[in-house]
């Protein structure tokens, strides 16, 4: 039997209070957002879920999510593995700008088509630009033509796919449970492949923050089932947050 398999979106970060788009840009939880990440590994204990490994990507949301998560479960001790393939989905040219300041500049229906549309990505960044990832030290030994400077969430799934199959689904296999803690786009790609998602359904889909997204999956590692753990109101009001937030102007 294949372990089980926890998706865990960040908890809100400092960046979705002042409603800029964040992308790759290493932002920290807000105060909201570390009570998410406790509350989350509460859920898990409630459950009697023992996580026995961990990913994430290499944004400090996320790992910081991870880091509040195993201690509050008390299993600090077992193996984490960061990537960077598990990073938020990047948002090229429109990091670190204000989503309503950028509708007004370009248009309530073009912002859309960059935040929602499969694959359709953002202006991406100019090579010398101090944003673009080849110019961050923990990207220095990873080849360049593989750091992107734009997504779509199409592109996102094609960076996330690999990891999946090489490092995540092995740890399933062996009867492992485990935990992903990252981001709202990267985990929509893995939710995509999971569930068999169409492309016009899954740029609806949000994924709560703080929200543990539980599956159970058969020895070829096909759903069984799948649930959000927690107060079904809560769960239901964080994904409302979400949705607000992308729609905000």
């Amino acid at each position: 039997m294949a372990g089980k398999l926890i998706l865990v979106r960040h908890g809100q970060s400092s960046w979705n209070v002042e409603n800029l788009f964040t992308g790759w840009t290493d932002v920290d939880l807000s105060d909201q957002g570390r009570k998410e990440a406790a509350q989350a590994a509460r859920e898990l204990l409630q459950e009697q879920i023992a996580i026995d490994f961990a990913f994430t990507s290499v944004l400090k949301r996320a790992i910081r999510t991870l880091w509040i998560m195993l201690d509050e479960m008390d299993r600090m001790w077992i193996p984490v593995e960061r990537s960077w393939r598990l990073n938020e989905r990047h948002y090229g040219a429109l990091q670190g700008l204000n989503k309503a300041q950028t509708v007004e500049q370009h248009g309530a229906a073009q912002v859309k088509i960059w935040r929602r549309s499969y694959d359709i990505p953002p202006p991406q960044l100019d090579p010398n630009d101090d944003r673009h990832p080849r110019l961050d030290l923990r990207y220095a030994g990873i080849d360049a033509a593989e750091l992107p400077a734009t997504e779509s969430l199409k592109d996102t799934l094609q960076r996330v796919l690999p990891y999946w199959h090489s490092r995540i689904a092995p740890e399933l296999r062996m009867g492992r449970n485990v935990l992903v803690a990252a981001h709202g786009n990267s985990l929509r790609a893995m939710v995509k492949m999971l569930d068999d998602v169409p492309e016009s359904e899954i740029v609806d889909l949000n994924i709560p923050t703080g929200a543990p997204l539980l599956y159970e999956l058969d020895p070829r590692l096909k759903p069984l089932r799948s649930r959000y753990l927690g107060d079904p109101e809560a769960i239901a009001a964080a994904a409302e947050a979400v949705r607000r937030q992308t729609e905000k102007r």
